[in-house]
């Protein structure tokens, strides 16, 4: 064994040893329990940054701890490969999307073996590779045989220069990334998911995922929204409109209609068509409403703007006349594409009303006359929805609360066929077409006399052409003959195939499933492989997935259920959000909101005695630099840190060590230069005590008879920490305290003096237990280590066991207090009665300087805690 500690030379090693006799492959068929552990896929967009790091090594962690103990364990990893960045590179580099993403995946692939993880490489998938694609097209067409997927015209961002569309995060202050051309709302014909036919099941699922951060399940609860509410019918007024016509909207506040002063409708609708048709202001207004994002988020935030039609409705039960407004964030594609107006009693349209000098009507006071109503101001307590309201200026309704209010509202509604209860649900169906390349081909296929015909399973996969290079504009697959020209299926006439991919959450929604049988080329998964590995034990990923991805994926694990492919409800028993990595800014101001953002490698800081940072300037030039605090780590802001800049200055451990000591896997965790170079600092004197044992010499086999009080007290504090880190490990799931438990016993051992004998055996068992506890989080000095102390596989290694009878002790240490304060400690034996412990405590001398020689009122003795003295 080397004295000095070189992870330039074990870190290698020790892969080579891994890979050779594939250390990490899942077996099939085992009779050992299972574990499969799971951190989302990365996109390969060139090099790992450190947010992947560290969500890959708290995988690893968890892998590697449940190997140890006895686990069949899973850890597969793969690429989720398609996706628009590969296009947006491959123009700026004139090279094809899939040799730019495979160079990339090559790059990436050494770069996560660079680390250590414990992963099973012949499980790897590639969504963007036909072997993987053909399956998500085989489901597209089985359920688009069911009506499960269908298709539909949807409004999209639409670039009239470029004539392509455009993603919501492509619209820039309303206007194309790329052309600079303002952005139009375009109808046009869309493929979805009829995600909404399993709302309810995804909403009551929720409750059976007990091992799922609430905060996580909330925010789905919330996106599904479940909302109880009714339609509600408005006349057209004959005379200002000019025909005869129902508008209908839907509101979660039937309650308050009777104050409903107006209602709203998108630029799309008939009445804003009919009502443009004579007026060019009205025109000009519905082109502007028409541009812009149709992102729910940007909706929300954007100015809100409107212009009265001339026409009106009808309302329902007061036959009063309402205003129509065209206005901007009303959208065609959801619901009826039209809204009836609250002013009082919903915030939005109270800023709108003042905006347009509309009616305020006011239909709800507080039960207690708390406060007022005032015209002027909003006040939370306006949108109220409980008993703590009652109506007014509401007729025959007045008086009531909320609920009586809502039912009887909307029992007169259904008795005039005006209205009806309805429940309704926040979540859309889920648009999967995309008018751009790089993605998964939807197998569908137009025939002029068949209309849309599924492609049929043995023309699978549809396989999208690699060596094409998008040029910004529309789709390229629509110019390539050989891809758009074909046969249909049903009629054997030409047809065209369809060019629109699908969006790229369709291949991350379903890969989990895949990595149970990968090699499959007979199904979508392999059942008995799906039965033996499903579900996903434990799932790693980032907060930001919380909606879209978990929801789609748990959507799809319901879809493959029903076709008889999977087993059981949800595809993720376990859900741990790991929190970002986040690293002091720098920047130098450029004038006109502009910033030049500098990495923190290129700026010289000086602090003070403390550590508190006093001035900074940038090395090249010595010149300052404006501090801009801790952010999470960005290209955006230039303040990352290059994984394999920190691997080969200190290796992949003191990378790993770093991250998992640093802060709780769910919390931020803020990036240290100094952090990092402690962790380096440890495992080196970890190697230097481990080498400096191995030097004295064969330890005796150990014998619990022999011990003496110091051996004890130290065997004792090596089972505490195998206690308490297996916990950590297993259940709580705070790595960073396992690490500062094996560092208290690292202290311990050092100040341990095993010179021979019983004392070395000791030593022996303490060291041998704190390489294991750290196997998982340091892999490759763990690796070395083990064989150092005489051992083989350290990845295979049993985790050690508590003794119970090591956690004895023959003696207590107890405070105690005199008057609540704490004035000294006492060592009693295990097995004192109170009165031995009583005298030992009066008699202390620390103790009786704070007795003044008083005689004490009365002494509680808590039993292996303390000793409380009232004077």
């Amino acid at each position: 064994m080397h004295e000095q500690y070189s992870p330039h030379d074990i870190e290698p090693q020790a892969q080579s040893d891994w890979n050779t006799r594939q250390a990490f492959a899942a077996v099939d068929g085992s009779d050992k329990p299972k574990y499969y552990c799971l951190s989302m896929f990365p996109y390969p967009s060139g090099k790992l940054h450190m947010g992947h790091v560290r969500n890959y090594t708290i995988g690893d962690v968890l892998s590697r701890f449940k190997r140890m103990q006895g686990f069949n364990v899973l850890q597969p990893m793969g690429w989720d490969a398609f996706g628009l960045p590969a296009e947006n590179a491959a123009m700026k580099n004139n090279v094809a999307p899939a040799a730019w993403t495979y160079s990339n995946i090559d790059y990436m692939k050494q770069q996560l073996k660079s680390l250590g993880l414990a992963i099973d490489w012949t499980r790897e998938v590639t969504t963007c590779k036909p072997d993987y694609y053909r399956w998500e097209q085989w489901l597209f067409t089985r359920l688009y045989k069911k009506g499960v997927i269908y298709k539909k015209s949807g409004i999209v961002n639409w670039d009239p220069v470029d004539n392509t569309v455009l993603a919501n995060e492509q619209v820039i202050d309303g206007k194309g990334w790329r052309s600079g051309a303002v952005v139009e709302k375009r109808e046009i014909p869309m493929y979805y998911f009829g995600i909404t036919q399993y709302a309810n099941e995804l909403l009551n699922d929720l409750d059976q995922l007990d091992g799922w951060p609430e905060q996580v399940k909330t925010m789905q609860r919330n996106w599904i929204g479940k909302s109880y509410g009714a339609d509600i019918v408005f006349d057209y007024d004959e005379a200002s409109i000019g025909q005869a016509g129902q508008l209908k909207v839907y509101s979660t506040r039937p309650d308050t209609l009777m104050g409903a002063t107006y209602v709203a409708v998108a630029a799309e609708h008939p009445l804003a068509t009919l009502a443009a048709a004579n007026n060019p202001a009205l025109q000009e207004f519905i082109h502007e409403c028409k541009g812009g994002s149709v992102a729910e988020a940007d909706m929300a935030t954007m100015e809100k703007k409107g212009m009265a039609t001339g026409q009106f409705v009808i309302h329902p039960l007061t036959g009063d006349k309402l205003p129509v407004f065209v206005a901007n964030y009303v959208l065609w594609g959801y619901g009826e594409g039209a809204v009836m107006a609250v002013p009082a009693h919903d915030e939005r349209d109270f800023e709108f009303a003042h905006k347009y000098n509309l009616p305020i009507t006011q239909v709800y006071k507080l039960a207690d006359d708390s406060a007022a109503f005032d015209m002027a101001v909003w006040h939370d307590w306006y949108a109220n929805k409980d008993d703590s309201i009652r109506t007014v200026n509401s007729c025959q309704y007045n008086d009531l609360t909320f609920s009586a209010a809502f039912d009887a509202i909307v029992a007169d509604l259904e008795a005039k066929s005006h209205g009806a209860k309805r429940t309704q649900f926040r979540l859309r169906d889920w648009g999967i077409s995309r008018q751009r390349y790089w993605g998964c081909p939807i197998p569908i296929i137009y025939c002029d006399s068949c209309g849309d015909v599924p492609v049929p399973d043995d023309q699978l996969p549809v396989v999208l052409p690699e060596d094409v290079v998008p040029d910004g504009g529309a789709s390229p697959l629509k110019r390539i003959d050989a891809f758009v020209n074909c046969t249909c299926p049903s009629c054997g006439k030409p047809a065209r195939r369809e060019t629109d991919t699908m969006d790229t959450f369709v291949e991350s929604s379903w890969y989990y499933a895949r990595y149970a049988s990968p090699q499959c080329a007979t199904g979508m998964v392999d059942k008995a492989a799906a039965q033996q590995w499903l579900p996903v034990d434990q799932y790693i990923g980032g907060i930001e997935h919380a909606i879209l991805h978990l929801l789609y994926a748990r959507f799809f694990h319901k879809l493959m259920r029903d076709e008889g492919l999977v087993q059981g409800n949800e595809p993720f028993t376990r859900l741990l959000t790991q929190g970002m990595v986040i690293a002091e800014t720098y920047f130098r101001d450029l004038g006109e909101g502009k910033k030049d953002w500098i990495n923190p490698a290129d700026v010289t800081l000086t602090k003070d005695d403390k550590g508190r940072i006093l001035s900074a300037v940038l090395t090249a030039d010595g010149l300052p630099v404006e501090i801009g605090g801790m952010e999470k780590m960005a290209k955006s802001k230039n303040n990352g840190v290059d994984p394999q800049a920190l691997i080969d200055q200190f290796g992949a451990d003191t990378s790993r060590l770093f991250m998992m000591f640093a802060a709780p896997p769910d919390q931020s965790l803020e990036w240290s230069d100094a952090g990092v170079e402690g962790a380096h600092r440890f495992l080196k004197r970890l190697w230097k005590a481990v080498h400096s044992h191995v030097q004295k010499g064969t330890s005796p086999a150990l014998n619990i008879a022999e011990l003496d009080d110091n051996s004890r007290d130290l065997r004792r504090k090596t089972h505490e920490t195998i206690a308490k880190i297996t916990d950590d490990y297993a259940r709580r799931l705070t790595f960073n305290t396992a690490v500062a438990a094996v560092m208290e016993l690292l202290n311990s051992i050092q100040k341990f003096d095993a010179a021979d004998g019983q004392a070395l055996a000791v030593e022996r068992e303490s060291l041998e237990a704190a390489v294991l506890l750290l196997a998982p989080i340091v892999p490759h000095i763990s690796h070395a280590l083990w064989q150092g102390l005489g051992h083989d596989d350290v990845v295979n290694a049993a985790w050690p066991v508590v003794d119970a009878n090591a956690l004895v002790r023959n003696t207590l240490e107890l405070v105690v207090q005199v008057n609540g304060k704490l004035r000294g400690k006492i060592q009693v034996a295990a097995d004192a009665d109170n009165a031995t412990i009583e005298q030992l405590a009066l008699a202390n001398p620390d103790v009786q300087r704070f007795l003044n020689g008083q005689t004490p009122k009365k002494v509680i003795v808590v039993k292996g805690k303390l000793v409380s003295v009232v004077v």
